[in-house]
């Protein structure tokens, strides 16, 4: 007996994700030749050949298509798409990009927290309002407090002066490591506005770009100043309420949220939720917004959050978090943002 086209496609799939899995190893799939010359990889690291980079990124290709398989079968919420991480393993991903420090806050600050008084609209997208520069690339350095800062920082500028100006996630990499930022190897945004309102402004990007390295000295140049901030705060750890009304009422928020899971890597498109996102934060991200969207007949709730991985990866560089659902990755646990 011959069994249907589709189920078989289903076991291939599912031994191909066992063997990835077991780390087994499997000779180069010849049809994947020339998806495999075209992807976008990384310099092969001197010790590796070639072909471990790609046994790599056939077990990554592998776990995306048993993934969207399962989505087609109603297991999830969104889909996933090979990117230009395909060829890193886990362990190499989050210790390249993944760069969000948990540090102890040692200054007080304002804490932002919900008000039962406060009516927020239903949705709100800075993006529809001209707040949001576009979506950068970070590179493979762990920089991405720099890049939340920045976006908080752009949203507040553009409040204040009608004008969008792209900032500097270099100028913050290379001068605010005596506030205990570590470059490439992490950091956290509320340290960056402090270097911000300590330094009395940061430089635009035009001025000061950006090179993905942390082994350059500080070379903030004050006659380009083109941000400041006056305080900075933090809002209530754990609230999607108050996140959510801050931001209604003051523009783009930094956030973090943990994006160690190989579905977050990978997020192409839809509204991500997922069991294997912890509470433990790692990534610093930009809330730019929330909706609502029908989801098999029914009304499903998102923050939109901007990422600096390039328009390559999500929806064009952002991704619909599931909201209101236990704090999904955690989104809400250490949100600040700056003021004037």
């Amino acid at each position: 007996m011959s069994l249907p086209s589709g189920l078989l496609g289903a076991m291939a799939l599912r031994l191909g994700l066992l063997l990835a899995l077991l780390g087994c190893t499997t000779a180069p799939d010849a049809a994947l030749e020339e998806a495999w010359e075209g992807h976008p990889r990384a310099p092969t690291p001197s010790h590796e050949t070639e072909a471990t980079r790609r046994e790599v990124w056939e077990k990554n290709l592998r776990r995306i298509q048993q993934h969207n398989w399962e989505e087609t079968q109603g297991q999830h919420t969104f889909r996933l798409a090979m990117n230009h991480y395909g060829d890193l393993t886990d362990e190499e991903f989050n210790q390249l990009l993944n760069g969000f420090t948990l540090l102890r806050q040692e200054k007080p600050a304002p804490l932002f927290q919900a008000s039962a008084a406060l009516k927020t609209p239903v949705e709100v997208d800075w993006r529809a309002k001209g707040y949001v520069t576009p979506v950068k690339n970070q590179g493979h350095c762990g920089s991405c407090w720099a890049f939340s800062a920045t976006g908080a920082l752009e949203g507040l500028v553009f409040n204040r002066t009608g004008k969008l100006t792209v900032l500097s996630e270099q100028n913050l990499i290379d001068c605010s490591r005596k506030l205990g930022n570590n470059g490439c190897h992490g950091g956290y945004m509320t340290r960056a506005f402090q270097y911000v309102h300590d330094n009395g402004g940061l430089n635009s990007e035009h001025v000061y770009p950006y090179t993905a390295t942390d082994t350059s000295s500080c070379r903030y140049d004050p006659q380009d100043r083109a941000a400041n901030c006056s305080a900075i705060w933090l809002v209530a750890q754990g609230s999607e309420a108050a996140l959510e009304q801050a931001v209604a009422t003051v523009g783009p928020v930094s956030v973090a949220v943990d994006a160690s899971s190989f579905q977050f890597r990978f997020y192409k498109s839809g509204i991500f939720s997922s069991v294997l996102c912890s509470q433990r934060v790692n990534h610093g991200m930009l809330a730019v917004g929330y909706g609502t969207s029908q989801e098999r007949g029914r009304s499903v709730s998102y923050w939109i959050l901007k990422n600096s991985w390039s328009e390559a990866w999500g929806e064009r560089g952002y991704i619909r978090l599931l909201k209101g659902a236990d704090n999904q990755c955690g989104v809400a646990n250490q949100a600040s943002f700056p003021v004037l």
